[in-house]
């Protein structure tokens, strides 16, 4: 039954442990976008650029680079016709309501990574939607005769 949870369902746990911790850890209890920001961008590791710049790499942004991966393995997943492919697609509309309902109601949350994050948990309910309307009508047969 697991195969049925929302991949993406991932990133948005680490999110929340990235963001929350810091609230429980005695950082600002009154958390707001600037504070998650800086949370999230602060640099885990800088690479050297060919051009002489370095490219620093954050949290948030390796939480995004992971989410970019699930959602192309939800995509895929979301092209199956099994029965739990149903179930799938609910538990991503119900991953998606959460994340929007955090999204705009929790201070802390409202950073363009979790942004980011909240229109690929919509893309994969659309995506999970259209391919499931498109496989049923191409299933259905219009009858015509003998």
């Amino acid at each position: 039954m697991l195969v049925a949870l929302p991949l993406l369902l991932i990133p948005v746990v680490l999110y929340n442990i990235v963001v929350l911790s810091n609230v429980v850890s005695g950082g600002d209890v009154n958390l707001a976008a600037g504070g998650a920001d800086a949370i999230l961008r602060d640099p885990i590791f800088s690479i050297p650029m060919a051009s002489g710049t370095s490219w620093n790499v954050g949290v948030g942004d390796l939480i995004l680079l992971l989410s970019l991966i699930l959602l192309f393995f939800e995509l895929l997943k979301s092209t199956s016709s099994q029965k739990v492919a149903i179930v799938n697609h609910a538990l991503s509309m119900i991953l998606f309501v959460v994340v929007l309902v955090e999204f705009l109601l929790i201070k802390g949350f409202a950073t363009s990574t979790f942004f980011l994050i909240v229109t690929m948990v919509m893309l994969d309910v659309l995506a999970g939607f259209i391919v499931t309307i498109i496989s049923a009508r191409k299933d259905l047969d219009f009858g015509g005769g003998a």
